[in-house]
């Protein structure tokens, strides 16, 4: 009796590590490409002479890079089961102090001419989701 018990916890519990694992690197396996065009994004914003056709890239790249994190996100949240949610939403909202927190610096830094606004706040928000998914990915690795 003990041991069918010991054996089910076993199962049990290679299980709920299998499913971790396979949430860690779903969201890696997604954040890379995403990280990838923000950074994209982020190089297309930092000229500060662009014609119009620079313009619009710069946009449109922005608005794919703001609808995959919210595709990675809707990914994540559906995958995981109720702690890893309880994870993710606590790493977002790390990350979204320290995007508040950079974004007002970047203010105080523009408002004094030290650094344009526009390339900083791309960085921070770049940043911010890279964060996020550190966060996540340690705090899960903690949990095992």
């Amino acid at each position: 009796m003990e041991s069918e018990l010991y054996v089910r916890d076993m199962v049990d519990e290679t299980r709920q590590d299998n499913m971790t694992r396979d949430a860690r690197r779903a969201i890696m396996i997604d954040g890379i490409p995403v990280s990838l065009l923000g950074m994209i994004a982020l190089a297309l914003g930092s000229s500060p002479d662009q014609s119009a056709a620079d313009k619009g890239w710069w946009l449109g790249v922005t608005a794919a890079f703001t609808l995959a994190v919210v595709w990675v996100l809707v990914r994540a949240f559906r995958r995981a089961d109720e702690y890893q949610r309880k994870i993710q939403l606590e790493s977002m909202a790390i990350a979204f102090a320290a995007v508040l927190v950079g974004l007002q610096v970047a203010v105080l830094l523009d408002a004094t001419d030290i650094v344009g606004l526009r390339p900083l706040s791309e960085a921070i928000v770049i940043g911010g989701v890279g964060l996020w998914f550190a966060v996540a990915d340690v705090r899960t690795r903690l949990h095992r």
